[in-house]
């Protein structure tokens, strides 16, 4: 993997793929060559089939991370490799279909109502309130809440896009509350280096510590990338 690793590099970041995307992609490549002891140039279809294989059966992973091994590889042996890749030979894994957890207004309030720390607490209610994936959360700026005209700015979400969604009165005022408290300078909510936003697992954990509380309800096992139920003013 070493050999053809800064060519694969160059040919993601050509491409402007995402620092998340590109790490998973070369986890991938290097977990492959890893499994057969060969080098990539002398593999190909069979032991690309064998090792998609072996993550359905025997790791069990789930369709959406074999989906990336999928790609990752394709990546590589396309754009890296330059070779041709054939769909019916080397088929993508079918994702599975399934409704997502929609949770009552009440039972959103009682998980965020079961976070003691103030920006944990806000972190989440903004996830909720805003119908924002967890990286979009992770991700806002100060600048970026209009508290003018009601709006965050999501900048560069899902599929690379800005898009604006509402913010809550309720939303706006605990906000406030945690802007006195903490004075965030660029990201509005900064990680343990404050020239750096905070994390997704820290978000997820907070999460993950409320649904233990007492009173409140324990359904969904994350929290879900987007709500249909913001919280009401």
């Amino acid at each position: 993997m070493a050999k053809y690793y800064p060519q694969m590099l160059m040919e993601m970041e050509l491409r402007n793929l995402r620092p998340k995307t590109i790490k998973a992609y070369v986890r991938h490549v290097a977990a492959f060559a890893k499994m057969f002891g060969k080098s990539l140039a002398d593999m190909g279809e069979m032991e690309i089939r064998q090792y998609l294989h072996h993550l359905r059966t025997v790791k069990k992973v789930s369709s959406s991370n074999i989906n990336i091994a999928y790609a990752a590889l394709r990546f590589f042996y396309v754009h890296t490799l330059h070779r041709d890749w054939s769909v019916e030979k080397i088929p993508r894994t079918k994702k599975e279909k399934r409704l997502p957890v929609v949770l009552s207004p009440e039972e959103v309030q009682a998980i965020i109502n079961a976070i003691p720390d103030l920006k944990h607490r806000v972190m989440v209610m903004a996830t909720y309130s805003g119908g924002l994936r967890v990286s979009e959360t992770a991700n806002l700026k100060v600048t970026d809440i209009d508290s003018q005209r009601g709006l965050i700015r999501v900048d560069q979400g899902k599929g690379r896009k800005d898009r604006y969604t509402l913010l809550s009165d309720t939303l706006l005022h605990n906000l406030r509350d945690y802007y006195k408290a903490y004075r965030p300078k660029l990201w509005l909510f900064e990680g343990k280096r404050k020239d750096g936003p905070v994390g997704v697992e820290t978000i997820q954990r907070a999460f993950r510590f409320a649904k233990k509380k007492p009173g409140s309800r324990s359904r969904p096992p994350s929290i879900p990338c987007v709500t249909a139920l913001p919280l009401t003013c």
